[in-house]
């Protein structure tokens, strides 16, 4: 009895029992399976050890690399921690290199900067105080104007004589040496310590590093020196802290000084 549309069971290719178009290299897909997603992209090697079981830290050139979600920290370019990544709320934590304020110095806070004519009326108090430091030297002076004396020369011309004695010499010299020993003191020495002369104290100003603490003797003495660029030319170093933002004069900009509005109380007198 033939078969109509029925193949012959000697052809390979329509066996009861084979899949149609099934690829004889390809493993058999059961009914209702599901082929096999690849792996997701992973940007790092396997290589990477997880942070909390790798005892080693990331190094920059090492071959290794950050795992996902972390980020490696800052390093230098011979493959080093880098010394300058600062940590936060501590600048100088990881920086061996940066300076701290000094421990011994107080620390003023910034009221801004001092103005130009606040700076002018603490001079004008300090260059009171010390004409008042010098004072025998200025009575000494008195003496030897109200004893001069004039007299008329043959050709018509008047001749001023001033009469020195032993105590008139004796008081400048001690007045002089008064006002210079003031003078250090008050803009060396106190300054230096505390950031302000006597003049500035009555202002509440205060001369400061760029980290809001004294200069030091040495530090003041020195810019005391360099107020001579400030005098040339025609003095306009001295000027320059009127439309200065920062209100320095030309030796306050070498020394990287600051006149500021303090909100410390004012320093104890030496």
């Amino acid at each position: 009895m033939s078969h109509y549309g029925t193949p012959p069971p000697d052809d390979p290719e329509h066996q009861p029992d084979q899949p149609p178009d099934q690829p004889p290299d390809q493993p058999e897909r059961r009914p209702g399976a599901h082929a096999a997603e690849p792996p997701p992209y992973n940007p790092y090697p396997d290589n990477w050890e997880s942070s909390a079981s790798r005892s080693k830290p990331f190094v920059a050139g090492s071959g290794d690399h950050a795992p996902a979600g972390q980020t490696p920290p800052l390093t230098g370019g011979y493959g080093q921690l880098n010394p300058y990544a600062a940590a936060q709320g501590d600048p100088y934590a990881t920086n061996p290199y940066a300076g701290s304020p000094s421990p011994d110095k107080q620390t003023f806070g910034f009221g801004g900067y001092a103005g130009w004519f606040t700076r002018v009326g603490a001079y004008v108090i300090d260059y009171i105080l010390n004409l008042v430091a010098g004072f025998p030297a200025i009575i000494a002076q008195i003496v030897v104007i109200s004893s001069r004396t004039t007299t008329l020369q043959p050709d018509g011309t008047e001749r001023v004589e001033f009469h020195r004695t032993a105590t008139t010499g004796l008081l400048l010299l001690i007045g002089s040496l008064m006002s210079l020993g003031f003078y250090i003191w008050n803009v060396y020495v106190r300054q230096g310590r505390t950031g302000a002369t006597y003049g500035k104290s009555v202002l509440a100003i205060r001369l400061v590093n760029s980290d809001s603490q004294p200069i030091g003797p040495g530090w003041a003495f020195l810019r005391s020196l360099l107020h001579i660029l400030d005098a040339l030319p025609c003095c306009i170093g001295y000027l320059w802290p009127i439309w200065d933002s920062q209100k320095q004069t030309f030796a306050d900009k070498i020394m990287s000084t600051y006149v500021i509005q303090a909100t410390t109380p004012q320093p104890r007198a030496y």
